[in-house]
């Protein structure tokens, strides 16, 4: 090989091996848990969640904490699937008696991420209802990073 070739060579596979360790660094799985807060007995809920700077995306949806919400909410299971979720919209609705709804703080989703760089995600809640359809003026959603559970 001459020296040209030598050198092109040498400027290719260090480029190469600097973009793989910069997408290393950079790209990263954070499982996330949703909370709901309510005063008053939730019977339907519904969050939307993005990320500014587009660099996220839902890999998976797991249930919440809630027996009354006890299957995996809705979201569009395709576009999980697909790998296409760079925001996702997610709810859920129990037919339970008032007196089992939860209230207070509730995990209402764990949500996979893949996020590549720096997020910024915006979580807003959509919808906070009672059993008899009433919207929950005072409910608010919040996000933190998912601890190790033990499973029961």
């Amino acid at each position: 090989m001459t020296g040209i070739g030598w050198r092109v060579l040498a400027v290719a596979v260090a480029g190469f091996v600097s973009v793989v360790a910069v997408g290393e660094a950079k790209i990263r799985f954070v499982p996330v848990d949703v909370f709901l807060d309510s005063p008053e007995p939730v019977a339907a809920w519904q969050f939307e969640l993005k990320d500014r700077n587009a660099g996220m995306t839902v890999v998976g949806v797991e249930n919440g904490g809630s027996d009354v919400f006890g299957r995996a909410p809705y979201y569009d299971r395709e576009a999980v699937n697909r790998g296409e979720a760079d925001r996702i919209i997610v709810a859920d609705y129990s037919l339970a008696e008032e007196s089992a709804l939860p209230s207070g703080r509730i995990r209402v989703a764990t949500l996979h991420l893949m996020i590549e760089g720096d997020a910024d995600l915006e979580l807003e809640l959509v919808a906070a209802n009672t059993a008899d359809g009433r919207t929950i003026e005072a409910a608010s959603v919040s996000l933190e990073e998912t601890q190790t559970r033990e499973s029961s």
